[in-house]
């Protein structure tokens, strides 16, 4: 083997080591070809779209979680929860920085419960993932429907709004750095904590994990309750941002969370998470519908571009787990 052949057979060995480099490789020339195109290349563009890649990455990656479980996982009622989060949180809130103190513990315990419910439906009663967080999914938008004609509510807590719009000394958004914090946490909760260990075991091989003793149901459980707590903070920030909260807020964010987790390079079926891929993933697909924004692209096209895409990335992404 000669000295190139050997050393671009090393730069593979070294790129297939990075599994979010795809990711990062697409978001920079998506970047570039829409700051070239909109005569806008420069680095506040990219902070403007990070921010907005933030919303979705927080909710991506309790999403990232559920499918390191393993064995297909998905968790369906992740839209409905960020819904529910926004009204609760902007209704309990009321335009009020002290009610908003308490307003966010409860909407988290809230989404922790419902994280809790998915988790027994799952591992308890045997109903596949899909299955059970779809209908956890439909009892959640009845609670909405329930409570839509007593929200009164038009403002959001200054605070909230503060946290999800403003900036630190004018330069790094908060939210920003927030989504940096949560992707670092993880990280070194999957790295160096002993669940994080346990859970990549578990969805590499779910018998294997169980016959070596350990709590598998706990370890799956916990991943379905942080899932649930990350999308009521991701609705308490979302509703921030749109300053309000209406029916079908959390609606796009479901195929793409999914595709977020599975571009940023974490195995659709389990046994590797990547936290840092999923904030790239997040910024990727932010920037694929900015394009189609910018090229004019209707908001029904734009809807079956991104559904293609994302079964594309899908499809390729299973292709690969088998081989």
């Amino acid at each position: 083997m000669s000295v190139n052949s050997k050393s671009a057979a090393l730069n593979l060995r070294v790129v297939k080591g990075i599994p979010w480099i795809w990711a990062a490789v697409g978001s920079f020339v998506m970047w570039v070809a829409l700051g070239l195109f909109a005569h806008n290349l420069n680095l506040e563009s990219l902070i403007a779209t990070s921010t907005n890649a933030s919303f979705l990455a927080i909710v991506a990656l309790g999403q990232m979680l559920v499918i390191t479980t393993g064995g297909g996982a998905i968790d369906l009622s992740i839209p409905n929860v960020i819904t529910l989060s926004a009204f609760l949180s902007a209704g309990i809130a009321s335009g009020s920085n002290l009610k908003a103190l308490y307003a966010v513990p409860v909407v988290l315990v809230i989404g922790a419960f419902i994280g809790v419910v998915n988790a027994f439906t799952v591992l308890f009663l045997r109903i596949p993932p899909i299955i059970a967080t779809l209908g956890t999914g439909y009892i959640i938008t009845t609670a909405i429907l329930i409570y839509n004609p007593h929200f009164t509510t038009a403002y959001v807590a200054p605070v909230l709004l503060h946290v999800a719009r403003d900036r630190l000394f004018g330069v790094l958004p908060l939210v920003l750095l927030i989504t940096i914090a949560i992707v670092i946490l993880l990280n070194l909760m999957l790295t160096w904590t002993r669940y994080g260990k346990c859970l990549i075991a578990v969805g590499q091989n779910l018998d294997a994990a169980r016959l070596t003793g350990m709590p598998v149901n706990l370890i799956q459980g916990i991943a379905y309750v942080l899932c649930s707590t990350l999308a009521a903070f991701g609705g308490i920030m979302i509703s921030a941002q749109v300053n309000g909260a209406f029916l079908g807020l959390g609606d796009p964010y479901l195929l793409q969370t999914v595709g977020s987790v599975v571009v940023g390079g974490t195995l659709i079926f389990g046994g590797r998470a990547v936290p840092l891929g999923t904030l790239l993933g997040s910024l990727f697909l932010v920037l694929l519908v900015t394009a189609m924004q910018v090229a004019g692209l209707k908001i029904g096209g734009q809807l079956v571009a991104e559904g293609l895409f994302i079964i594309l990335v899908l499809f390729l992404a299973t292709e690969r787990t088998r081989q």
